[in-house]
Protein backbone atom coordinates (compact mmCIF):
# COMPACT_ATOMS: atom_id res chain seq x y z
CA UNK A 1 0.00 0.00 0.00
CA UNK A 2 1.30 3.42 -0.92
CA UNK A 3 1.99 5.50 2.16
CA UNK A 4 0.03 8.67 2.63
CA UNK A 5 1.78 11.93 1.91
CA UNK A 6 3.32 13.55 4.97
CA UNK A 7 1.16 16.34 6.29
CA UNK A 8 4.08 18.73 6.75
CA UNK A 9 4.80 18.92 2.99
CA UNK A 10 2.52 21.55 1.43
CA UNK A 11 0.32 20.30 -1.41
CA UNK A 12 0.26 23.37 -3.65
CA UNK A 13 3.31 24.06 -5.81
CA UNK A 14 3.77 27.72 -4.74
CA UNK A 15 3.64 26.81 -1.04
CA UNK A 16 5.87 23.78 -1.60
CA UNK A 17 8.50 25.84 -3.46
CA UNK A 18 8.81 28.39 -0.69
CA UNK A 19 8.73 25.76 2.04
CA UNK A 20 11.23 23.30 0.54
CA UNK A 21 13.91 25.96 0.01
CA UNK A 22 13.56 27.15 3.58
CA UNK A 23 13.52 23.57 4.82
CA UNK A 24 16.67 22.59 2.94
CA UNK A 25 18.61 25.67 4.06
CA UNK A 26 17.67 24.94 7.69
CA UNK A 27 18.67 21.27 7.40
CA UNK A 28 21.99 22.25 5.79
CA UNK A 29 22.69 24.58 8.75
CA UNK A 30 21.64 21.82 11.15
CA UNK A 31 24.27 19.47 9.68
CA UNK A 32 26.98 22.16 9.72
CA UNK A 33 26.28 23.20 13.32
CA UNK A 34 26.82 19.63 14.46
CA UNK A 35 29.72 18.81 12.15
CA UNK A 36 27.75 16.09 10.46
CA UNK A 37 28.71 14.67 7.07
CA UNK A 38 26.53 16.52 4.57
CA UNK A 39 27.12 14.08 1.69
CA UNK A 40 23.52 12.77 1.99
CA UNK A 41 22.35 16.32 1.27
CA UNK A 42 24.25 16.72 -2.01
CA UNK A 43 21.83 14.68 -4.12
CA UNK A 44 18.91 16.49 -2.51
CA UNK A 45 20.53 19.86 -3.25
CA UNK A 46 21.03 18.91 -6.92
CA UNK A 47 17.38 17.87 -7.21
CA UNK A 48 16.27 21.11 -5.53
CA UNK A 49 18.37 23.12 -7.99
CA UNK A 50 16.53 21.43 -10.87
CA UNK A 51 13.19 22.23 -9.23
CA UNK A 52 14.14 25.87 -8.72
CA UNK A 53 15.00 26.14 -12.43
CA UNK A 54 12.04 24.25 -13.84
CA UNK A 55 9.23 25.50 -11.62
CA UNK A 56 9.52 29.20 -12.66
CA UNK A 57 9.80 28.06 -16.30
CA UNK A 58 6.56 26.13 -15.85
CA UNK A 59 4.87 29.22 -14.38
CA UNK A 60 6.06 31.36 -17.29
CA UNK A 61 4.95 28.78 -19.87
CA UNK A 62 1.52 28.51 -18.29
CA UNK A 63 1.11 32.30 -18.30
CA UNK A 64 2.22 32.42 -21.94
CA UNK A 65 -0.25 29.66 -22.84
CA UNK A 66 -3.09 31.54 -21.16
CA UNK A 67 -2.15 34.75 -22.96
CA UNK A 68 -1.98 32.86 -26.26
CA UNK A 69 -5.42 31.36 -25.62
CA UNK A 70 -6.91 34.79 -24.90
CA UNK A 71 -5.32 36.17 -28.07
CA UNK A 72 -6.63 33.24 -30.10
CA UNK A 73 -10.16 33.72 -28.73
CA UNK A 74 -10.06 37.44 -29.52
CA UNK A 75 -8.86 36.75 -33.09
CA UNK A 76 -11.64 34.23 -33.62
CA UNK A 77 -14.28 36.62 -32.28
CA UNK A 78 -13.06 39.32 -34.69
CA UNK A 79 -13.09 36.95 -37.68
CA UNK A 80 -16.61 35.71 -36.84
CA UNK A 81 -17.91 39.26 -36.35
CA UNK A 82 -16.56 40.37 -39.73
CA UNK A 83 -17.60 37.18 -41.53
CA UNK A 84 -21.24 36.96 -40.44
CA UNK A 85 -22.60 40.03 -42.31
CA UNK A 86 -20.70 39.04 -45.46
CA UNK A 87 -22.03 35.47 -45.28
CA UNK A 88 -25.53 36.87 -44.72
CA UNK A 89 -25.15 39.01 -47.84
CA UNK A 90 -24.10 35.98 -49.91
CA UNK A 91 -26.92 33.91 -48.39
CA UNK A 92 -29.58 36.48 -49.31
CA UNK A 93 -28.19 37.48 -52.72
CA UNK A 94 -30.96 36.86 -55.30
CA UNK A 95 -29.17 34.35 -57.54
CA UNK A 96 -27.21 32.43 -54.88
CA UNK A 97 -27.80 28.70 -55.43
CA UNK A 98 -27.89 25.93 -52.83
CA UNK A 99 -24.87 24.37 -54.57
CA UNK A 100 -22.93 27.59 -53.98
CA UNK A 101 -24.11 27.72 -50.37
CA UNK A 102 -22.92 24.14 -49.84
CA UNK A 103 -19.55 24.86 -51.49
CA UNK A 104 -19.04 27.98 -49.34
CA UNK A 105 -20.09 26.17 -46.18
CA UNK A 106 -23.06 28.29 -45.14
CA UNK A 107 -26.61 27.15 -44.40
CA UNK A 108 -28.30 25.44 -47.33
CA UNK A 109 -31.93 26.41 -47.59
CA UNK A 110 -34.51 23.69 -47.41
CA UNK A 111 -36.39 22.81 -50.54
CA UNK A 112 -39.89 24.29 -50.51
CA UNK A 113 -42.74 22.01 -49.53
CA UNK A 114 -44.56 20.31 -52.36
CA UNK A 115 -47.80 21.77 -53.56
CA UNK A 116 -48.83 25.01 -55.13
CA UNK A 117 -46.94 27.96 -53.66
CA UNK A 118 -48.83 30.85 -52.19
CA UNK A 119 -49.31 33.50 -54.88
CA UNK A 120 -47.14 36.57 -54.71
CA UNK A 121 -49.01 39.76 -53.83
CA UNK A 122 -50.04 41.82 -56.81
CA UNK A 123 -49.02 44.97 -54.96
CA UNK A 124 -45.42 45.97 -54.29
CA UNK A 125 -44.19 46.68 -50.77
CA UNK A 126 -44.81 50.12 -49.37
CA UNK A 127 -41.71 51.69 -47.92
CA UNK A 128 -41.42 54.16 -45.07
CA UNK A 129 -38.07 55.74 -44.33
CA UNK A 130 -37.10 57.04 -40.90
CA UNK A 131 -33.90 58.97 -40.13
CA UNK A 132 -32.79 57.78 -36.66
CA UNK A 133 -29.35 59.41 -36.80
CA UNK A 134 -26.91 61.12 -39.14
CA UNK A 135 -25.72 59.00 -42.07
CA UNK A 136 -28.40 56.41 -41.36
CA UNK A 137 -31.83 55.35 -42.62
CA UNK A 138 -34.29 52.88 -41.12
CA UNK A 139 -36.45 51.26 -43.79
CA UNK A 140 -39.85 49.87 -42.83
CA UNK A 141 -41.33 47.45 -45.35
CA UNK A 142 -45.13 47.42 -45.30
CA UNK A 143 -47.46 44.82 -46.73
CA UNK A 144 -49.90 46.96 -48.71
CA UNK A 145 -52.11 44.01 -49.65
CA UNK A 146 -52.97 43.38 -46.00
CA UNK A 147 -54.02 46.97 -45.33
CA UNK A 148 -56.96 47.13 -42.99
CA UNK A 149 -60.29 48.75 -43.65
CA UNK A 150 -58.91 51.97 -42.22
CA UNK A 151 -56.40 52.06 -45.07
CA UNK A 152 -53.44 51.77 -42.70
CA UNK A 153 -51.02 49.14 -43.98
CA UNK A 154 -49.42 46.71 -41.58
CA UNK A 155 -45.78 45.71 -41.39
CA UNK A 156 -44.50 42.22 -42.13
CA UNK A 157 -44.04 40.15 -45.26
CA UNK A 158 -47.01 38.51 -47.01
CA UNK A 159 -47.60 34.76 -46.73
CA UNK A 160 -45.54 32.76 -49.19
CA UNK A 161 -42.77 35.32 -49.51
CA UNK A 162 -39.16 35.01 -48.44
CA UNK A 163 -38.76 38.73 -47.96
CA UNK A 164 -38.32 41.96 -49.88
CA UNK A 165 -35.54 42.68 -52.33
CA UNK A 166 -34.19 46.21 -51.77
CA UNK A 167 -32.22 48.21 -54.35
CA UNK A 168 -30.78 51.70 -53.98
CA UNK A 169 -29.19 54.55 -55.88
CA UNK A 170 -27.61 57.74 -54.60
CA UNK A 171 -28.79 60.96 -56.24
CA UNK A 172 -26.50 63.97 -56.18
CA UNK A 173 -27.39 67.63 -56.19
CA UNK A 174 -30.26 68.74 -58.47
CA UNK A 175 -29.23 68.74 -62.12
CA UNK A 176 -26.39 66.23 -61.67
CA UNK A 177 -26.19 62.60 -62.72
CA UNK A 178 -26.87 59.97 -60.03
CA UNK A 179 -23.72 58.85 -58.27
CA UNK A 180 -22.81 55.15 -58.02
CA UNK A 181 -23.79 53.97 -54.52
CA UNK A 182 -20.78 53.16 -52.39
CA UNK A 183 -22.82 50.89 -50.11
CA UNK A 184 -23.88 48.53 -52.89
CA UNK A 185 -21.71 45.57 -53.82
CA UNK A 186 -23.89 43.66 -56.29
CA UNK A 187 -23.88 43.87 -60.05
CA UNK A 188 -26.76 46.07 -61.19
CA UNK A 189 -26.97 44.00 -64.34
CA UNK A 190 -28.08 40.89 -62.40
CA UNK A 191 -31.15 39.07 -63.65
CA UNK A 192 -34.29 40.95 -62.72
CA UNK A 193 -32.54 44.19 -61.83
CA UNK A 194 -34.71 47.29 -62.01
CA UNK A 195 -34.17 49.72 -64.87
CA UNK A 196 -31.93 52.67 -64.17
CA UNK A 197 -28.82 53.13 -62.02
CA UNK A 198 -30.00 51.07 -59.03
CA UNK A 199 -27.71 48.62 -57.24
CA UNK A 200 -28.71 45.66 -55.11
CA UNK A 201 -28.62 46.33 -51.37
CA UNK A 202 -30.08 43.25 -49.64
CA UNK A 203 -32.89 40.74 -49.38
CA UNK A 204 -34.57 41.68 -46.11
CA UNK A 205 -36.51 38.90 -44.41
CA UNK A 206 -37.62 41.28 -41.67
CA UNK A 207 -39.88 44.31 -41.91
CA UNK A 208 -37.27 46.70 -40.52
CA UNK A 209 -33.87 47.29 -42.12
CA UNK A 210 -31.16 49.78 -41.18
CA UNK A 211 -28.82 51.26 -43.78
CA UNK A 212 -25.66 53.21 -42.86
CA UNK A 213 -23.78 55.48 -45.25
CA UNK A 214 -20.18 56.76 -45.45
CA UNK A 215 -19.42 60.39 -44.67
CA UNK A 216 -18.88 61.34 -48.33
CA UNK A 217 -22.59 60.72 -49.07
CA UNK A 218 -23.83 63.16 -46.42
CA UNK A 219 -26.42 65.55 -47.80
CA UNK A 220 -27.23 63.43 -50.85
CA UNK A 221 -30.45 61.56 -51.48
CA UNK A 222 -30.90 57.79 -51.28
CA UNK A 223 -33.58 56.44 -53.60
CA UNK A 224 -34.95 52.95 -52.84
CA UNK A 225 -37.00 50.51 -54.88
CA UNK A 226 -38.31 47.17 -53.58
CA UNK A 227 -40.28 44.07 -54.52
CA UNK A 228 -41.48 40.91 -52.79
CA UNK A 229 -39.58 37.66 -53.41
CA UNK A 230 -41.37 34.32 -53.19
CA UNK A 231 -40.06 31.24 -51.40
CA UNK A 232 -39.22 29.72 -54.79
CA UNK A 233 -37.40 32.77 -56.07
CA UNK A 234 -40.28 34.30 -58.03
CA UNK A 235 -40.45 38.11 -57.98
CA UNK A 236 -43.36 40.50 -57.54
CA UNK A 237 -43.83 43.94 -59.11
CA UNK A 238 -41.51 46.82 -58.34
CA UNK A 239 -42.51 49.52 -55.93
CA UNK A 240 -42.49 53.19 -56.73
CA UNK A 241 -39.14 54.82 -55.85
CA UNK A 242 -39.03 56.21 -52.31
CA UNK A 243 -36.32 58.65 -51.29
CA UNK A 244 -34.87 60.39 -48.26
CA UNK A 245 -31.97 62.72 -47.61
CA UNK A 246 -28.85 61.30 -45.94
CA UNK A 247 -28.51 63.53 -42.91
CA UNK A 248 -25.07 65.04 -42.41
Amino acid sequence: MTSARHDYIPRSDPEFSAWVNHCFASIWNFYEDRGLDNKPLITLRDALDLWNADYPAHIAARAAAEAARETKDARRELVERLLRPIAAFVQAYPDTTNAERAAIGITVRRAPARGAPAPLPDAAPLLRIDIPARLSHTLRLINARDAGASGRARGGKPRGTLGAEVWVRIAGSPGTEPAAPVIASADAASTGAPPGPFAYLTLSTRPVLRTDFPQNLAGKTAVYITRWVGTRGDKGPWSEPTSATIAA
